[in-house]
């Protein structure tokens, strides 16, 4: 199968991306260190900003935007990734299935990640709102504040959302269509 992505360099993307078979991998703090590192990496060979951040037990949710030119955010899945598989601890991993088998395939992460182009500013403000609200919505916490693994301190931190943001359904503009 051929997957159709909009790629223009230096833009602003939103992904999601999930583990295998929505194994529970970040509920280790060891995991979220690994994984915090891959991005380091990463970032410090083929640089990338992170607008927006939030980590769950089973996926996360991201906004990047790449330098200008840049448009290759692919390799940066690719690379991220890998160097998480290659160094989390595999104990825990689950059976591959015979397709991933025959391929020899890890088990950390499903094959593909979810992208989408940021449009304009409305459109990112849904985003970024999306994934924020996220920990909540899955039942982790009962507001943003409460969740460690996510941009949402940074944002309070520089004066754009208050602590007590997401506490309300008013407080945020999204709905869940922006992921359909």
């Amino acid at each position: 199968m051929r997957y159709r992505r909009v790629k223009m360099g230096g833009g602003t993307y939103f992904f999601t991306v999930v583990t295998y078979q929505r194994a529970p991998f970040f509920c280790a703090p060891e995991n979220c260190r690994l994984l915090r590192e891959a991005f380091r990496q990463v970032m410090e060979k083929h640089p990338f900003s992170i607008d927006a951040f939030v980590l769950l037990p089973d996926h996360l949710h991201c906004i990047w935007t790449l330098p200008s030119g840049d448009r290759n955010y692919s390799m940066r899945w690719r690379m991220i990734k890998s160097q998480f598989t290659r160094e989390c601890n595999r104990d825990a991993l689950p059976q591959p299935s015979a397709a991933r088998a025959r391929k020899q395939e890890q088990t950390v992460w499903q094959r593909r990640f979810w992208e989408h182009t940021i449009r304009d500013a409305h459109d990112y403000r849904k985003h970024v709102e999306y994934i924020h609200f996220n920990p909540v919505k899955h039942g982790h916490a009962e507001r943003p504040a409460e969740w460690a693994y996510s941009s949402f301190h940074r944002f309070v931190r520089q004066g754009i959302y208050p602590v007590s943001w997401g506490r309300h359904p008013k407080d945020y503009a999204f709905n869940d269509e922006i992921l359909e």
